[in-house]
């Protein structure tokens, strides 16, 4: 039986296509330089984590780039909203054998590769772990069987997705982690000293 599996969901970093909310502040070429910069960290962050890693594509795989075949496998997402899309890849685990299914995004900047081991361990007393995310919704989900009904009837991207998870899963025996703040918006970076130097400052 294989034990864990760690689920990424990536946008293909792309001009126009990734921080759109940022960059209305930014600017187009600065929101793609601070999501390749995440991007990079989130892939570092997970290639220490003990786990089998799986990375899912937003539009299409690609061959040559920072997430190493060797390490990562790799999907394309599939599904007409981000839900069913992350159902699909939670099947996609469950039904490969594997024990604990946990996905992750691409855009925290505080999340480390010891909270995810985290959440893994917390499978082991919790039917399923969730990561709350400052604006409502999510950085981390976690579970040991499939719970389908968390990945439908919600409205992705607003501030009602965690309440309505969590009501989903009254029945079930569930561990928060810490909250932390995914990057949407200019405010998100006013806390993170590194991407204000590195990416605003300088301009």
């Amino acid at each position: 039986m294989k034990k864990n599996l760690l689920l990424i969901f990536t946008r293909n970093p792309e001009l126009r296509k990734v921080k759109t909310r940022l960059a209305k502040t930014v600017g187009e070429e600065t929101a793609l330089e601070i999501y390749t910069f995440l991007l990079q960290k989130t892939c570092n962050i997970a290639s220490r984590v003990n786990a089998d890693k799986a990375v899912y594509y937003s539009v299409k795989i690609r061959e040559n780039d920072i997430w190493d075949a060797n390490v990562f496998q790799k999907h394309q997402q599939v599904g007409q909203d981000l839900g069913i899309r992350m159902l699909n890849a939670f099947k996609n685990g469950f039904t490969a054998g594997y024990e604990k299914v946990l996905i992750i995004g691409s855009d925290l900047y505080d999340l480390t590769s010891e909270n995810i081991e985290n959440a893994f361990l917390q499978l082991d007393t919790n039917d399923v772990v969730l990561g709350p995310a400052v604006d409502g919704g999510y950085y981390l989900l976690g579970m040991n069987t499939l719970q389908e009904k968390v990945f439908k009837n919600k409205n992705w991207g607003t501030e009602t997705v965690r309440k309505d998870t969590l009501n989903d899963l009254k029945d079930k025996k569930v561990k928060l982690l810490a909250f932390k703040n995914d990057i949407d918006v200019y405010e998100d970076l006013l806390d993170i000293p590194e991407i204000m130097s590195t990416f605003i400052n300088q301009k």
